[in-house]
């Protein structure tokens, strides 16, 4: 399979988690009907590809020009609306499909960014944008603190999977398939991990109580 070819198939695998994540997330934090959903799974799935595109000149964005990407994010919004009557469900979903999308948008972002010219550097970093971008966007919407600013296992298995995908390629292009299918499963599991074992990275020194 051409490397575009596997690009686009996990950048619509992540489309598809990120919009399931995205409406379960307004299912269980929100009181929006349909429409909220609708609105919350679309754009947490495609929010992070659109300001990737963007920041490569890739325009129209692919999720405008492509009708798989719009397609497949309703479809997955639509899929939580009519199974949110499973609570049971909701949270632990929440919590895969968050980092399955992470994952593969990750790689995505990196291979995108480095068939566009980037150097391995900017292709890393775009390949965490990409990663955290939607769920970003889903998390101020909600009016909650994004979670790559609160949780340090978040944008690290990000910048993990995008690193691990770029010196594959820079190693050997040839194996640039191999290394997208062993960076996202890498992200996968350090997130995964993380949220077992509730492992977070070192925060800084709590404020100082005011004198007088």
């Amino acid at each position: 399979m051409h490397v575009a070819e596997v690009a686009r198939a996990l950048d619509l695998l992540g489309v598809f988690a990120f919009a399931v994540n995205g409406a379960f997330t307004a299912v269980e934090k929100t009181r929006v009907d349909i429409v909220g959903i609708l609105a919350l799974g679309i754009i947490t799935a495609l929010g992070g590809g659109i300001i990737r595109d963007l920041c490569i000149g890739s325009v129209p964005p692919a999720a405008f020009t492509d009708q798989y990407y719009l397609s497949i994010a309703a479809g997955g919004a639509l899929i939580a609306f009519f199974v949110r009557r499973v609570p049971r469900l909701l949270h632990g979903s929440i919590l895969v499909l968050d980092a399955v999308g992470l994952s593969v948008f990750a790689v995505s972002g990196a291979q995108k960014a480095l068939a566009f010219g980037l150097h391995p550097a900017p292709a890393i970093l775009l390949g965490a944008v990409t990663a955290v971008g939607g769920g970003t966007i889903r998390d101020v919407l909600i009016r909650e603190i994004p979670s790559v600013l609160t949780s340090g296992l978040y944008a690290i298995p990000a910048l993990v999977g995008a690193t691990i995908t770029v010196l594959t390629v820079a190693h050997d292009p040839r194996l640039a398939v191999w290394g997208a299918i062993a960076g996202a499963v890498a992200c996968f599991l350090i997130r995964m991990l993380g949220l077992r074992y509730n492992v977070d990275a070192p925060t800084g020194i709590g404020r100082r109580e005011p004198r007088g």
